[in-house]
């Protein structure tokens, strides 16, 4: 997903830009889990990241369901 492939007043734009960075957010939090020795931390840090795992595929799914639709 591009933004760069849809106009700005597509939702898909939006779309697209808010899925890259939930998985910037991903990324960042996952990346953080051994740079803390803390287990508390750790866990906050992974539950963080399967949550916006799961709103990340919300806007995957939202794309993928309303783009061919748009197309038509």
């Amino acid at each position: 997903m591009n933004a760069e492939n849809f106009p700005e007043n597509d939702p898909l734009h939006h779309v697209a830009k808010i899925h890259r960075k939930l998985e910037e957010l991903v990324n960042h939090c996952r990346g953080d889990i051994p740079k803390v020795s803390e287990p508390k931390a750790q866990v906050l840090f992974e539950t963080s990241a399967e949550v916006l795992t799961g709103l990340k595929m919300a806007y995957e799914h939202y794309a993928t369901e309303v783009e061919p639709a748009m197309r038509r």
